[in-house]
């Protein structure tokens, strides 16, 4: 960068709901750009909405980001709610210098309201003049500021409203670099306004585009729900480095093929002055492929344990069979070639959709037989699978029932044994469910349709 001067930037959510995947970009963004220029990063909870700041959502804001493993210096948290004494001494100040005023709270349709006890507010003497300042992603953006009148800054001394304590804040922790969600634009006149009446330097500011749900319209906790938090998509299965990936191509292109893309190499070719200035739409199937791509470049060590920790949640979570790390090393290979993230693994079995590996199938007489065919030729066929099973050897067996199968006939022989096994019209192949039962079950099951018949 030709600009000397340390590149500092700053994260700060309001913890006033869980933390929002927009936010989650915004963050990361910012880390992208901070860790590329050899930057800081400044994160500061603003929590001066002191009746829906909570300090669970504070601490929803905190531990996703460490999940997600782009967390800055806890350490030095800064919070808004604990700094009334250093923005009463800036209120004071402005006042003095007829910059700001005490005012009645007024309310109409131009105004904006702020309910205060003493029926009073403080009020910026807008000076009344065109601002035109330089945005990264957008260009020269232009504000008449007329339109803002004098507008509040404070309900008193010890209360600041958000334009007063960010600009403030930023002042005092020398951030240079405001990158956050292209919704802070209207702000920006207000605060310009406010930094030179303080004499604070203008930052620099790249305003980022709004994460789009697939219907282009606001990705927001009202109409979308908890789809919209970090939390959710912790929740379902998908790994950090997956939605990582995603959220840093979100309203952001490299301009090249590759789309997996380590940290280290994000940090390399992330270009701030590149994200799009439209909105981004937040693709639920592109995020679904790219996590099902981490997924399968994870060590076996890791999937088996990532399946493990999923599967103890479930209905079968703590059975006999799951005690079998054979058992249990075949049911994931069955799962990986369906699941796109890890919570699909519960969803899946709390479905019903394999409890054939977890206890013996009900089976319907009729539907042994393959179509057409009788009972009696569907029992003769099984019995002679059964007594291949004698080989006790896998892929012996499966050679030996495929030529069964070329002799009678697939559907004949391999539907009364996949039904036999699994008790269900659709279920993986019979073999792979022999290879997973294990033959001495399979003798079981298959013995237990031919008493049926």
């Amino acid at each position: 960068m030709e600009n000397k001067e340390k590149v500092v930037v700053r994260f700060p959510p309001s913890p006033t709901g869980l933390f929002h995947i927009g936010n989650a970009r915004t963050f990361l963004f910012n880390y992208l750009f901070a860790k590329q220029n050899d930057g800081q990063i400044v994160f500061r909870l603003e929590d001066t909405d002191k009746e829906r700041s909570k300090k669970e959502y504070a601490n929803d804001i905190i531990e996703n980001l460490k999940w997600l493993g782009i967390e800055p210096d806890f350490a030095t948290t800064v919070k808004q709610s604990e700094r009334s004494e250093i923005y009463k001494k800036y209120l004071e100040k402005l006042i003095s210098e007829d910059k700001a005023y005490l005012a009645e709270e007024r309310k109409d349709e131009n105004d904006e309201a702020y309910s205060t006890s003493s029926g009073q507010v403080i009020r910026f003497r807008n000076p009344n003049k065109k601002i035109v300042f330089n945005d990264l992603i957008r260009g020269d953006i232009e504000f008449d500021t007329t339109e803002l009148k004098d507008f509040v800054i404070a309900k008193s001394l010890e209360e600041p409203v958000y334009h007063l304590a960010v600009v403030i804040d930023d002042f005092e922790m020398g951030v240079n670099y405001v990158i956050r969600g292209d919704d802070g634009i209207s702000n920006t006149p207000r605060q310009i306004l406010i930094q030179e009446a303080i004499g604070a330097p203008r930052p620099i500011y790249a305003h980022l585009p709004l994460i789009l749900a697939p219907d282009k319209t606001k990705l927001s906790k009202r109409k979308h729900g908890e789809q919209v938090s970090v939390s959710y998509y912790r929740e379902k299965g998908y790994l950090p480095e997956a939605i990582k990936n995603f959220l840093a191509m979100v309203g952001w292109n490299p301009g090249i093929d590759q789309e997996i893309f380590s940290m280290t190499e994000l940090i390399k070719i992330f270009d701030i002055k590149k994200v799009q200035k439209k909105g981004a739409i937040f693709n639920v199937e592109k995020l679904d492929w790219l996590n099902r791509e981490y997924i399968l470049h994870l060590s076996d060590k890791e999937k088996f344990e990532n399946f493990n920790s999923e599967f103890s949640k479930t209905k079968w979570g703590g059975s006999e069979k799951t005690k079998d790390e054979v058992f249990m090393q075949k049911l994931l290979k069955l799962f990986l070639d369906k699941i796109h993230r890890w919570g699909e693994v519960k969803e899946l079995v709390e479905m019903g959709e394999y409890d054939y590996f977890f206890e013996k199938p009900v089976l319907e007489t009729n539907k042994i037989c393959w179509k057409g065919e009788g009972k009696e030729k569907a029992k003769s066929i099984t019995e002679e699978v059964l007594s291949i099973m004698d080989e006790k050897d896998y892929e012996k067996i499966k050679e030996e029932i495929w030529k069964l199968a070329e002799k009678e006939g697939k559907g004949e022989v391999l539907w009364p044994l996949r039904y036999a096994l699994s008790g269900r019209e659709k279920s993986p192949d019979p073999f792979t469910l022999i290879e997973i039962l294990g033959i001495p079950e399979v003798i079981n099951r298959i013995k237990n349709a031919i008493q049926t018949l």
